[in-house]
């Protein structure tokens, strides 16, 4: 059985498209191939065909065509069994696969018609049009697909209104890539890891650090001028590394007692999973997050971590303060989300149902 997962916009190596589910694809015996627009060339990587169009298109408008058209001419080139693409700008070369009587998978890591209502670069007087006439193609071409994956429940109940064969195949950790560093070497830091701006929680973060003897160890990609946010004078406390790969963020969440998770109350972030959160708790960190009701709920039910007013400079000072002072309460919180994890957010599970959802579309 050959399968093709399509990607016009994530790098090649992806947490969840060429780490989980193209890995756990190949380890089950899938011939499996991975199309992707980076100009790096194509190889083979755990098994993992990939095969490279060329750098993806710079232009939003244009992309969809330009770089949509290549990955097309590949995708079909292979000419696989089942097709599974990643990105809502594929839907029109998904409808083209199709009609040539191939089984086609729709991946939803995001609710994109939310997503397009805080996009910065849309003018607001239209954001709400765009979403609406978008949110209405994704259903009409979603409604004819094989089958339909989420990354969110949320999602998920949205997409069964629009094809039966829809499921929910979250983005938990692999435990293994976390080490079970004793909490008797951590050191006092809090962390961050993940794309950085200010609805993220940067500039609030930051701004906390300037009443904490503490020390900030952030890594991932700025979406926002950098230089605003170097200016504010909790910068001095933070240890920035930049964009790094999956070993360089366990050594990271190794050395830290409090990963944050304190995004804004804006639509897109109210019902998602953050993978960053799960990611702490398989790393043994406890969490501050945002008092959502879904991270409520997810934080409290395992006692793995605080919640807190994301917008509450003083107020998330305040608390990093007191949970550093509790090591004891820390070091149980700890203990507790790495159980959490062991038992139930974990990728060993979701990769039961991707796996399941191939088994039926083979036959």
């Amino acid at each position: 059985m050959k399968i093709c997962q399509l990607t016009s916009v994530h790098p090649r190596y992806d947490t969840r498209i060429f780490v989980k589910e193209c890995i756990s694809l190949a380890n089950s015996g899938y011939d499996t191939y991975l199309v992707v627009a980076d100009g790096l060339g194509d190889e083979t990587k755990e098994g993992v065909k990939i095969v490279d169009t060329g750098i993806k298109e710079k232009s939003r408008k244009k992309r969809p065509f330009v770089t949509g058209k290549k990955i097309l001419k590949k995708a079909l080139e292979i000419d696989a069994d089942i097709y599974h693409f990643h990105d809502p700008e594929l839907l029109l070369i998904a409808n083209k696969i199709r009609r040539k009587g191939k089984k086609i998978i729709y991946d939803v890591h995001e609710d994109v018609p939310k997503q397009i209502l805080t996009k910065g670069y849309l003018n607001p007087h239209f954001s709400g049009l765009i979403s609406f006439v978008f949110e209405k193609y994704e259903k009409r071409i979603s409604s004819k697909l094989s089958a339909v994956v989420c990354a969110e429940p949320v999602t998920r109940n949205r997409f069964e209104k629009i094809n039966k064969n829809t499921i929910d195949v979250k983005n938990f950790p692999i435990i293994k890539e976390f080490s079970n560093q004793a909490w008797e070497e951590r050191e006092n830091n809090i962390c961050y890891i993940g794309a950085i701006s200010e609805v993220r929680g940067i500039k609030v973060i930051v701004k906390a650090l300037e009443k904490l003897d503490t020390k900030l160890l952030l890594a991932g990609n700025f979406q926002q001028n950098i230089e605003e946010i170097k200016a504010l004078e909790g910068w001095e406390k933070v240890e920035f590394y930049g964009f790094v790969g999956r070993k360089e963020i366990a050594e990271i969440l190794a050395k830290s007692k409090i990963g944050l998770v304190l995004l804004h109350p804006i639509p897109k972030y109210l019902d998602a999973f953050p993978v960053k959160m799960f990611e702490y708790m398989a790393a043994g960190v406890p969490i501050l997050a945002s008092d959502f009701d879904l991270y409520k709920q997810i934080v409290e039910s395992n006692n793995c971590g605080i919640i807190v007013d994301p917008l509450d400079v003083d107020k998330i000072a305040e608390t990093i303060t007191q949970m550093l002072a509790d090591d004891q309460m820390l070091k149980q919180m700890s203990i507790n989300g790495q159980k959490a994890v062991r038992e139930k957010y974990n990728w060993a599970n979701e990769e039961k149902k991707l796996l399941q959802l191939y088994e039926t579309l083979s036959k």
